[in-house]
């Protein structure tokens, strides 16, 4: 080996066989391990899979799995533990995460089966929300990911309202050279809006350009009207003109009716309005703006609960921190309940926040780890310790033995990594 070319390190291919495979040197097949366990851990926002996440209530924001073997019709999702203990072996759709959500299962939806971990569930949790992802199918395009019948399967967009995944194609561009891209290919902006839902976010195009990626502010306009005074007119707009954030199609029927209403009476005892719910009432504003000021003016000056938009827009591109500008004057935050959009305001919602609990969790865990085993060392006798720091300086000779030994245009084969462990058992037993 030639320390001053690591390109000359001995080679292996990324599946330790010698069928053509790309090869990779050993520092870079460790980094690719390390790289795929973290990608997991941002998915799965560190929860280990042990423990079903039912007990947590409608958690802001978890991992969550379709079974299609056992709800076949998409109408549930199961949490990561739930997935690995009481679906293994099933045709499981991986949804990345999804919002206010309850894991199901082992509840009506499935029949006879239950759940393993967490048995005693409510018959249904009625605030769970679902679209066709539970059912394998993704984007306008309803085809599933990946796509079988795809030569090359290319990376979707995830809107952050509906959360649905969009291929670029499919976005309502006139170009994939519209999406704010940096030289090297990655994303410019934090959060995507797609058409349909920017029918309900009509009212971001009158914000200041601070919340848009530089040079990507949305080219439409919107006409507003209002019977109060100082509505602007002929503003700007994002919106869509495809199936809004309101559509229900995909929810059921007592899904949408405990979604459609609100009890007067729950408000007035001082339970949280759920989304969703009307905010006409007064009592309603007021439960709505709870925890705001009152009193503040809008930030738009405008009353967009009255407004009457015309809508022509196109998918949105909002940059980082855009949702620290939203107003959260009365009408604004009534609007946004009405819509089921508050939890645009709750800066944990975002996917920005989601993967650096992930990542804070993994190192806390990383740390835990490292500190067990020190503990661990630290309890064993002088000839325990001897014993494993002579393993590892054998482990070590042996591994730069066979490295150097081993024909460095040739790459290294699952047949010549069982054959260095075996060298190293049989050396064990002649030292025994």
């Amino acid at each position: 080996m030639d320390p001053e070319n690591p390109k000359s390190d001995v080679e292996m291919d990324s599946a330790f066989d010698d069928e053509g495979e790309p090869a990779l040197t050993i520092g870079e097949y460790l980094d690719e391990v390390e790289e795929r366990e973290l990608e997991a851990d941002l998915v799965l926002g560190g929860d280990d899979g042990k423990e079903c996440t039912y007990s947590k209530g409608y958690m802001k924001r978890q991992a969550i799995f379709s079974c299609i073997t056992c709800t076949p019709d998409g109408n549930a999702g199961v949490c990561t533990a739930c997935s690995l203990s009481c679906h293994d072996g099933h045709q499981i759709v991986e949804l990345w995460t999804k919002r206010n959500f309850r894991c199901d299962c082992g509840n009506s939806k499935f029949g006879e089966f239950y759940c393993k971990i967490s048995p005693n569930k409510d018959v249904e949790n009625v605030e769970n929300l679902y679209n066709h992802n539970f059912k394998g199918s993704y984007c306008t395009c309803g085809r599933p990911y990946p796509d079988p019948d795809a030569e090359e399967q290319i990376e979707m967009i995830q809107c952050c309202l509906c959360e649905d995944w969009f291929h670029e194609e499919h976005l309502g561009l006139e170009s994939s050279d519209e999406i704010p891209r940096d030289d090297e290919g990655e994303p410019l902006y934090e959060d995507f809006i797609c058409k349909a839902c920017s029918e309900v976010c009509f009212f971001l195009k009158l914000y200041p350009e601070v919340i848009w990626v530089a040079g990507k502010q949305p080219n439409a306009t919107v006409q507003v009207s209002s019977k109060d005074k100082g509505i602007l007119e002929d503003k700007p707009s994002t919106c869509g003109s495809e199936k809004p954030l309101g559509d229900t199609s995909y929810n059921s029927p007592k899904i949408d009716e405990a979604k459609a209403s609100v009890d007067s009476e729950s408000i007035s005892d001082g339970k949280v309005l759920p989304q969703g719910g009307s905010c006409n009432s007064s009592t309603a504003v007021n439960k709505c703006t709870e925890g705001t000021d009152l009193h503040v003016d809008c930030l738009l000056g405008v009353n967009i609960i009255a407004a009457s938009p015309v809508i022509h827009g196109k998918p949105l591109f909002l940059s980082k921190s855009w949702r620290d500008a939203l107003c959260k004057c009365n009408n604004c935050v009534a609007y946004y309940h009405q819509k089921r959009i508050a939890f645009l305001l709750d800066k944990d919602d975002s996917i920005v926040e989601y993967e650096k609990m992930a990542k804070q969790k993994r190192e806390e865990k990383l740390q835990q780890q490292e500190g067990a085993e020190l503990s661990f060392f630290s309890k064993l006798g002088h000839v325990e310790k001897v014993e494993i720091l002579k393993g590892i300086e054998e482990m070590k000779d042996g591994l730069r033995t066979f490295l150097e030994s081993a024909d460095s245009s040739k790459p290294i084969t699952a047949a010549d990594v069982h054959q260095f462990f075996d060298d190293i058992k049989n050396k064990r037993r002649r030292v025994q």
